[in-house]
């Protein structure tokens, strides 16, 4: 059984635009759409109400509209909807990964996930999710979807550390009809950077430059071999890793990343150039788990 597209919807124009995208996302995957709605009562909602069941049923007519609208545009798509009353929104979101393909949030432009995933919420929903998470901005249309808009892939380190990230790359692609470029950003070798056997690999492959290109080809092949009909770009630079993709996002209908999350004091914190695609990358945003 395909596994939903999920959506993660509060009513902000970013949780809209986020529904818009899955429902466009789970069309062409041919896949069902899974709306959720988790709200906390509160003693006196935006609208006046102070009765939980009055609350509760302004929230389902206000999904019940947003899915009516989704329903119109995609006639034949599959839709269900979860309307969750949760004290932590966090797991709630989580469970609601448990059996999907993908969550689909909305997030504020040049800043925090909105909604329910205010403050930290948001990051630990990324950092903790099972499940790729995609963040969509307010304003996100399907003409940026158009032909000649690539996916982005950000590839760092061995082949096996981002298959998954570049298998979500090359399936988006595939299913857009649309070209990935696969970016590899590489620093000037420090202590930090490189170890001897790297050093030694590079100076056999002819140079650093090189080496990196070498690796991303070797990340890439079995995905070419998958899905020999989506076009490639190998796309090596020297530079930070999140600003190299941050430098291509202009061309890119959707950006995709890795993450490996990592727990602090203060709780699960994803990686800086996950972080900073995020906060500044125009397009649709993936974030891809690492296994």
């Amino acid at each position: 059984m395909t596994r939903p597209i999920t959506a993660g919807v509060d009513g902000s124009e970013e949780s809209l635009a986020a529904l818009a995208w899955a429902a466009r996302e789970a069309v062409r995957r041919e896949a069902p759409l899974c709306v959720v709605h988790a709200w906390r009562f509160a003693s006196r909602d935006a609208d006046g109400a102070t009765d939980r069941e009055a609350q509760e049923r302004g929230i389902r007519d206000s999904v019940a509209e947003s899915v009516r609208t989704v329903t119109e545009r995609h006639p034949d798509l599959t839709v269900s909807t979860e309307i969750r009353e949760a004290d932590d929104a966090v797991a709630a979101l989580l469970a609601a990964t448990a059996d999907t393909e993908t969550l689909v949030l909305g997030s504020r432009g040049h800043g925090a996930v909105v909604g329910f995933l205010l403050g930290s919420v948001g990051q630990q929903v990324i950092a903790e999710s099972p499940r790729p998470v995609v963040l969509v901005r307010a304003g996100d249309e399907a003409a940026t979807e158009a032909a000649g808009r690539e996916v982005v892939v950000g590839q760092q380190g061995e082949p096996e550390d981002s298959a998954d990230v570049i298998g979500f790359a090359f399936e988006a692609a595939a299913a857009r009809g649309a070209t990935v470029r696969a970016v590899r950003a590489w620093a000037l070798p420090t202590v930090f950077t490189y170890s001897p056997g790297s050093m030694r690999l590079a100076d056999e492959a002819g140079g650093l430059e090189q080496y990196e290109r070498k690796a991303l080809g070797e990340a890439l092949a079995p995905w070419r071999e998958r899905f020999p009909d989506v076009p490639v770009i190998e796309h090596v630079e020297m530079g930070s890793a999140g600003q190299v993709l941050l430098s291509v996002a202009g061309g890119a209908q959707l950006m995709v990343v890795g993450r490996r999350a990592r727990r602090t004091a203060v709780g699960a914190r994803i990686g800086s150039v996950a972080h900073g695609v995020l906060h500044h990358a125009d397009c649709p945003v993936a974030v891809v788990p690492h296994t």
